[in-house]
C-alpha cells in the first residue's frame, strides 16, 4: 500500500523562515509568475524554489543518425535527432536546478497556471542555514526517488513500466480521493510515453487495460486516478 507525499515537506517547514525567503526574493526582483507551459528562464549554476504551482522538467538528448543505418552514430553527423523527454514535476515548496552537459540539456515550463518560482545563488542560503540543510535534505530525497525510477525503467514489460511510473508520481504527489489517489495535474499520453521510452499510441492502449482491470481512473476534469490497491486486487 502506497501512501503519497504530495509536498509533505510544505508542512513541517518553519513558515517564517519560507516568509522571509519570500520577502527577500520579492525585494531582490528573484521572484516571477507563469503561465501554464510557459519556459521558465533557467541555468546551471542557480537554485530554484517552486513557490506555487508546478514545474515540469524536461530533457533533450541530440545524437547524430546515419540515415542508411538509422542507428545513433558520433562520426556521421547527417540528420540532427532532437528527442524530448518528461523527467518529471517539482512541486511548491520543493528545489530544483538545471545541469548542462552536452549532447543533454534540461529544461522547465510552468505546469499549471499562476506558478511561481524564486530564484538564488547558493551563496545566498548563507543567510538561511537551517534552510540549506532543507534544501540539501531536499535534493536528497529526489535523488533517491530517481534511483526508484531508475529501477522502473530497466522492466521489462511496457505496463510494468507504465504501472511502475504512475505508482511514483501518485506516491509523490497524490492526494486523496473516494476511490484512491490523484495526480493534480493533468499528464497527456505522449508524456508519459517520453518519460517510459513508448509511444503515444502504446500508453493510450495500455491505460486502457488498466481502467478495465480497475486500476486507474478519471477523477474531477479528466484527472488520472490510481485506484487503492484492495479495491483493485477484488475486480
Amino acid at each position: 500500500m502506497y501512501s503519497p507525499l504530495a509536498s509533505n515537506n510544505n508542512n513541517v517547514r518553519p513558515f517564517l523562515t519560507w516568509q522571509r525567503i519570500s520577502d527577500w526574493a520579492q525585494e531582490h526582483y528573484r521572484c516571477r509568475t507563469f503561465v501554464r507551459d510557459e519556459r521558465i528562464p533557467a541555468r546551471p549554476g542557480l537554485l530554484y524554489l517552486v513557490q506555487r504551482g508546478a514545474v515540469r522538467l524536461t530533457g533533450n538528448a541530440q545524437v547524430n543518425v546515419d540515415l542508411e543505418s538509422d542507428e545513433p552514430t558520433p562520426t556521421t553527423p547527417l540528420m540532427a535527432q532532437d528527442e524530448e523527454a518528461f523527467l518529471g514535476f517539482v512541486g511548491a515548496g520543493q528545489p530544483f536546478e538545471i545541469v548542462a552537459q552536452a549532447p543533454f540539456t534540461l529544461q522547465s515550463f510552468a505546469h499549471v497556471d499562476q506558478t511561481t518560482v524564486i530564484w538564488l545563488y547558493w551563496h545566498d542560503l548563507d543567510n538561511w542555514p537551517h534552510f540549506r540543510r532543507e534544501i540539501a535534505d531536499a535534493f536528497r530525497y529526489q535523488h533517491q526517488r530517481k534511483l526508484l525510477w531508475l529501477s522502473t525503467l530497466g522492466q521489462r514489460r511496457t505496463i510494468d513500466r507504465l504501472i511502475g511510473f504512475l505508482t511514483l508520481l501518485i506516491e509523490e504527489f497524490g492526494e486523496p480521493c473516494e476511490s484512491g489517489y490523484y495526480l493534480p495535474w493533468s499528464l497527456t499520453h505522449a508524456q508519459i510515453g517520453s518519460a517510459i521510452g513508448s509511444t503515444r499510441v502504446t500508453i493510450t492502449r495500455l491505460m486502457g487495460k488498466l481502467r478495465q482491470r480497475g486500476m486507474i481512473q478519471t477523477y474531477g476534469d479528466g484527472l488520472l486516478c490510481l485506484a487503492a490497491p484492495e479495491s483493485y486486487l477484488k475486480s
